[in-house]
């Protein structure tokens, strides 16, 4: 009869990691008082989950900036080029570039929106142990009269979603990190009577490798049997891992953690499971979405557990790590009171573990119950939720795609435009500045009226058009002052989406963003960005961009609905996004990019539900544009993407210009490209923005002339890896004006 929480977010309820990480890489703090704040919050964090009566309570699960970062130095798995520093000066560079460094690579964890550091390894490495931190946070916690759970990444997701520099495969140095693990456990057993462990692999879950699995029983027999006093649970989530569990059940580990929500195969694992002396850690409380349980659907979880596997062997727990999820409901002061009854973050997620445990094993109801029962009914009949205009126009939408073939469109958009060789261009934010953010704080708190607010946004846009003229930049942008985020802004115009005051995730390091909550049907009462792009192009004979979020980047950067189906809340986006098309090009915008930056992270994590995906997320996309007409040109962009399993997919989106992120991987992400005989025009990043460096005119030309070994000029943009939102001006300006030169002087060269 316990509850286990698979992991906690560590932002801080009023994001305090955050403000003080960026205080201190601003030299406005010392170390120590990042120390002091993640001391503090750690120690908030815990207790949060012991009032709440969670027994399995976790260490380690807190990170600086990333736990596949923090595991790469547990295991001394440093690049060369960062070895000369200590420290947080290491951990820092590695995790964010420095003035020498290039940062490593960073990428998304699964199909969620968090961003993991991507560990490089090499068979010429040496590895050793540094158990610092797991061992001051244990000892910390027990400080405090809580004895935790040590979270740790295992070993076989570590390498497996580590790359080799070297080129190798990173399982074939599975020899060189698992006997780290061994030793680690071996300290661990020191430390007290019992320790519970929790091996996160959450890799299983991927279509395991025959590779993979035969190396699951030889590593978990070993770490198993290090230690009497250890208890091992093998926790995976986001989908099933049923290969695994098999496998799994003939180790001597103590528990195995599955997620019920999000992996509904899992419930063919319970038979196998039961006759085992396993423990199940059944994940029944969601960990990545925002809605309060709906009691009958977990009570139906409950019961088929029950049917399958017995109930004195079975712990409740949250699906995945509560990472996922907004903090605490507790600020949330502004939102509607019957949408917030229907919410549940973090420490509401607490009280719900501890909700189910009482009815499962005791049967208990209470007024909680009676409440959350209330909250479900009412959500359910809802007149917010539903709306018949909608639900009419989208089942009855004939046209789903746009005119012409890209050959036929591509000739009569270059004559439009009339753009040359390598165009230069950004992917669309400019840095938003204090000012920036400053004005919009005062128009919502009244402090300004609209109208100054507006001359404000304005005179940013001014400064913004006259500085890529200065520099010479072919294509513009307006800079995007007046968005807060690039999904948020279009959430707040559109119906059937709700707006959080402090619902802050952690996307990566210090970097938050604050999802929409869609919980109806969705439409566009007005245009969204007409106003602002019109005004833009009024200040310059060259032509700017009209920039637009897709339907999918919405949908997978928002908490979605779960009464239907997520395809169906995409194809009511990607309807209001088209009117917004076509609005933008009958005011003579000529190039409207419809940004797909989360297009990826929605695949799915079996390939037997990946051509389901792949069908709605292209029909979604090409409903959003399918007004724009043939000289209308159409760019999309997407993040963090491995492109060589869904190049076709990509292909049949049909932008006529797709710009991606490539300058921590050279030009090999491209290299797909130019094996398939991609015809559209592509923009790969040539600098890196996630990283404060500047890099000079030499670095950006030898980026671009690797671009051109594997794609020709004619097809082939210049731009930034991403948006410069999240970056100052003062690093902004002279990498922008350095990629301007750098392309003229390659264009000279050819």
């Amino acid at each position: 009869m316990s509850t286990l929480v698979v992991g906690f977010p560590r932002i801080g309820e009023q994001r305090e990691l955050k403000k003080v990480l960026e205080d201190y890489w601003a030299k406005k703090v010392e170390f120590s008082k990042v120390e002091e704040v993640a001391k503090d919050l750690r120690k908030r964090h815990w207790h949060y989950q012991k009032d709440a009566g969670i027994e399995y309570i976790s260490s380690n699960d807190f990170s600086l900036y990333d736990n596949m970062l923090d595991t790469a130095i547990m295991l001394g798995a440093v690049p060369e080029r960062f070895r000369e520093l200590k420290g947080q000066e290491l951990y820092f560079a590695m995790a964010r570039g420095d003035d020498k460094r290039v940062a490593m690579e960073m990428t998304k964890w699964f199909n969620t929106n968090y961003h993991y550091i991507v560990p490089e390894l090499s068979a010429n490495d040496t590895y050793s142990l540094n158990i610092d931190k797991i061992k001051s946070e244990y000892f910390e916690a027990k400080s405090l009269g809580i004895k935790t759970k040590i979270n740790l990444i295992g070993p076989i997701t570590f390498l497996s979603l580590s790359k080799r520099i070297d080129r190798g495969e990173p399982l074939e140095l599975h020899g060189k990190i698992l006997p780290l693990y061994e030793e680690l456990l071996v300290e661990i057993a020191k430390w007290d009577d019992e320790i519970v462990i929790q091996i996160d692999e959450p890799i299983f879950v991927k279509e395991p490798s025959t590779k993979m699995l035969s190396l699951i029983k030889p590593t978990y027999d070993k770490l198993a049997s290090v230690s009497t006093k250890i208890k091992i649970i093998v926790s995976t989530y986001f989908e099933h891992s049923n290969e695994a569990t098999k496998v799994l059940v003939h180790t001597p580990i103590w528990a195995i953690g599955l997620d019920f929500i999000h992996g509904k195969e899992n419930f063919d694992a319970l038979e196998t499971l039961s006759q085992s002396d396993k423990v199940l850690i059944a994940g029944v409380v969601d960990g990545r979405n925002v809605w309060r349980i709906d009691l009958k659907k977990s009570r139906e979880i409950l019961e088929k557990i029950e049917h399958s596997f017995p109930k004195n062997r079975t712990i409740l727990s949250t699906s995945c790590s509560l990472l996922h999820t907004p903090f605490t409901l507790k600020y949330e002061e502004k939102l509607d009171n019957e949408i917030k009854s229907w919410l549940s973050f973090a420490v509401e997620k607490l009280d719900e573990l501890k909700l189910l445990n009482q009815l499962y094993f005791h049967g208990s109801t209470n007024e909680k119950i009676e409440e959350i029962l209330e909250a479900n009914s009412s959500r359910k009949a809802s007149a917010q939720i539903h709306n018949q205009e909608v639900q009419q126009r989208v089942s009855s939408l004939t046209k789903l795609q746009r005119e012409g073939a890209f050959e036929e469109r591509i000739k009569l958009q270059r004559e439009e435009i009339g753009y040359g060789t390598l165009p230069t261009t950004t992917i669309g934010s400019f840095p938003q500045t204090a000012e920036v953010r400053r004005a919009r704080k005062d128009l919502k708190t009244g402090a300004i009226g609209e109208e100054a607010y507006k001359a404000k946004m304005r005179e940013y846009i001014d400064e913004c058009i006259a500085f890529q003229e200065e520099i010479d930049l072919d294509i513009l942008v307006h800079g995007e002052p007046e968005r807060n985020d690039m999904v948020e802004y279009f959430g707040q115009m559109l119906e059937g989406f709700a707006f959080t005051q402090n619902g802050w995730v952690q996307s990566y390091g210090s970097r938050c963003v604050k999802p929409p909550l869609i919980y109806g049907d969705v439409s566009r009462p007005k245009p969204m960005t007409v106003e602002w792009i019109t005004y833009a192009q009024s200040k310059t004979d060259r032509v700017v961009k009209g920039m637009l979020t897709g339907p999918v980047t919405i949908l997978n950067w928002s908490f979605v609905r779960d009464d239907i189906e997520r395809s169906e809340v995409s194809k009511q986006i990607a309807v209001a996004i088209c009117d917004e098309v076509d609005d933008l090009q009958k005011s003579g915008i000529k190039i409207i990019q419809v940004d797909e930056a989360a297009f990826k992270e929605g695949y799915p994590l079996r390939a037997s539900k990946v051509k389901a995906y792949e069908e709605w997320a292209v029909r979604d996309f090409k409903i959003a544009v399918s007004t724009a007409k043939k000289e209308t040109q159409i760019h999309t962009h997407m993040c963090y993407s491995e492109f060589n399993d869904i190049i076709k997919t990509i292909e049949a989106m049909d932008a006529d210009v797709i710009s991606i992120e490539t300058a921590r991987s050279g030009n090999e992400l491209l290299k797909i490209f130019k094996e398939v005989g991609y015809k559209q025009e592509v923009g790969p990043g040539v600098y890196d923005i996630h990283s404060p460096r500047v890099p000079s005119v030499e670095e950006i030309k030898t980026q671009i002339k690797l671009l051109l070994e594997v794609l020709p000029k004619e097809q082939l943009w210049i731009n930034p890896d991403c948006g410069l939102k999240t970056r100052k001006w003062e690093e902004v300006k002279p990498a922008l004006r350095n990629m301007v030169i750098a392309t003229k002087e390659v264009r000279g060269e050819l």
